[in-house]
């Protein structure tokens, strides 16, 4: 198997994995946890969903004046988890997060409901907060504001796509001797290899 084909494998395996995932009765099969470095070395961890996914990565929106945001814009390497517990599966994605062209962003922006438009104007994104009140009234300026008309993509706000370097799949077996199998980048191929648990 050479390594283009050894990474649409690894794309092939998680679509499939995913199409599962969205059967099941789970809030939000789309959920992964997202970590990012500062520029300072800090990690960071939280819950993004998963937007759109093909063989260039996987794509996640968010305010570009976001903690993560500034933590991707200093530190462009960043790590993906996905985790089905009715499955008992696991998904790891390491690799390289790029901007997306405006035309992809707007593209999907006209796909959110209204409400959420509204919010991403609203909502100064991981700045302090005095109180809610602040944002239900930010929230109401704005819904004025664009009242009888489409909502605008906030310049500011705008999404990432993760391209693996790494892709590794976690499967649950009894005491704890779990199947890892790992796809992974060296020296530019694409290689496989089964993993310890």
């Amino acid at each position: 198997m050479n390594d283009d084909a050894i990474y649409r494998q690894a794309v092939e395996r998680f679509s499939d994995l995913f199409a599962q995932a969205r059967t099941l009765p789970l809030a939000e099969p789309t959920a992964m946890s997202l970590a990012t470095v500062g520029a300072d070395g800090q990690p960071s961890v939280r819950t993004v969903l998963l937007k759109a996914f093909d063989a260039r990565g996987f794509v996640f929106y968010t305010n570009k004046r976001s903690r993560k945001a500034g933590q991707i814009e200093s530190n462009h390497r960043a790590a993906l988890c996905f985790f089905w517990q009715p499955l008992m599966q696991q998904v790891l994605v390491e690799g390289r997060t790029a901007d997306l062209e405006d035309a992809e962003a707007d593209s999907y922006w006209v796909t959110r409901p209204r409400i959420s438009q509204i919010g991403a104007w609203a909502s100064s994104q991981s700045d302090i907060l005095t109180e809610r009140a602040e944002l239900d009234r930010r929230y109401t300026e704005f819904e004025k504001k664009f009242a009888g008309n489409p909502v605008p993509r906030p310049p500011h706000w705008s999404g990432y796509r993760l391209t693996p370097q790494l892709i590794e799949f976690w499967t649950s077996r009894p005491g704890r001797l779990h199947e890892r199998e790992r796809y992974f980048l060296q020296d530019g191929a694409w290689q496989y290899s089964l993993i310890y648990p």
